[in-house]
């Protein structure tokens, strides 16, 4: 490959910008003709086009001789395959663009999408918007686990909790990952930067009696009320329980099984559901159907959430999560083994299920999310 410095002078501004060209060879067609192959990489220093003054002359000696640092470090990490060539054409892809990128395929699911959005602001505030992939490395990446450890705040000034601080921190781990898979960077400097020791937090959940007050009180959006005891009774997330259509939906030996792809693990799942489940999936659709049509997530239908909860009696801070807490600390009360129960949920590892129970996990073997347990009757 070679690389050369273009000029291309301005006859407006006086001024000449330049670029480099990579070379990268030539191809023939079926008629012999041959067909160059170059690309453009347009760099951030200028020449004055007729320089008068000493210091428009120093200044093009300086630039040009800039110019040609970065020519020489392109070459020489072309050279070293220390990047191979899209890649270092790419690292100067903006950080927060790519994030705000990454954050849009998110929207979806509410609670990951804020939770990605409070990480970007932080990292905002610690490295500004002009962060380019060229500048990310080890230092970088500790940082900003230094920052969010020390000097991060919330919104009502307090210091970030161990566990936000983790989460935040997890994000631009796999920003950095993604950006792996990308090709915009050979590998991520974040992969030996250990997070903090995570906390036990307080997970909301109902107790057998809320539910069935739940079910007698009616709710501004039946459909969230639907939806949200289809969750309680499945521990499926909102993501899941969104985006499900009716050929997810099937009945294999008087059992209903919903087949799916979680949507935040990718993992294929397969889960026969208890005839109370089944009795709020309401009438069957056509296949390409969603089973749960018009459910919406917004700052209003939470509200709608909450105030239907206190309707019922119910005085905690409910979310739409709460109903997979539900599900597995009332699977757990009925003698549910925590492996089994880890399992229903479609968690990869037990010690995800960390602050639900202290049990020891049971060595069962399951082959699908099968659980017509003991579950007590709701008034539906």
């Amino acid at each position: 490959m070679e690389i050369k410095i273009r000029k291309r002078a301005s006859a407006t501004t006086g001024k000449t910008s330049l670029s480099l060209e990579y070379y990268l060879g030539y191809t023939k067609d079926e008629n012999g003709k041959i067909k160059h192959k170059r690309k453009f990489e347009t760099l951030e220093y200028f020449l004055y086009t007729h320089p008068k003054t000493a210091v428009e002359k120093d200044h093009n000696k300086t630039n040009l001789q800039m110019a040609e640092a970065v020519k020489a470090k392109r070459l020489l990490a072309f050279q070293n395959k220390q990047y191979g060539f899209t890649v270092d054409f790419k690292i100067r892809t903006n950080l927060v663009e790519y994030i705000r990128g990454l954050i849009e395929q998110r929207k979806e699911s509410p609670g990951n999408w804020g939770n990605w959005d409070s990480a970007l602001k932080h990292l905002i505030a610690y490295a500004g918007e002009d962060t380019t992939f060229e500048t990310v490395d080890k230092e970088f990446v500790t940082g900003f686990k230094n920052y969010l450890e020390k000097k991060a705040r919330t919104k009502s000034n307090t210091r970030l909790s161990a566990n936000s601080q983790n989460s935040y921190f997890l994000k631009l781990k796999a920003t950095l990952n993604q950006a792996v898979e990308d090709g915009i960077i050979p590998n991520s400097p974040a992969t030996h930067v250990k997070t903090a020791k995570a906390e036990d937090v307080h997970r909301e959940y109902l107790t057998i009696e809320e539910l069935q007050r739940l079910v007698k009180t009616d709710c501004k959006f039946p459909i969230m009320k639907q939806a949200f005891l289809f969750s309680c009774l499945t521990g499926l997330r909102w993501s899941d329980i969104q985006k499900l259509t009716w050929s997810e939906v099937q009945q294999l030996d008087g059992m209903t099984r919903v087949v799916f792809r979680q949507k935040k693990t990718k993992g294929f799942e397969y889960l026969d559901i208890s005839d109370q489940a089944v009795k709020y999936l309401g009438e069957r659709g056509k296949p390409d159907e969603r089973v749960f049509i018009g459910l919406k997530y917004s700052a209003w239908h939470n509200m709608a959430l909450q105030r239907w909860c206190m309707d019922a009696g119910i005085n905690k801070t409910i979310t739409f999560h709460c109903g997979r807490h539900t599900f597995a600390v009332l699977q757990l009360s009925l003698g549910t083994e925590i492996y089994t129960v880890s399992k229903l949920l479609g968690h990869k590892e037990p010690r995800s299920m960390r602050g639900f129970s202290t049990r020891r996990n049971a060595r069962l073997s399951i082959k699908s999310r099968n659980y017509n347990l003991l579950w007590p009757e709701l008034a539906i």
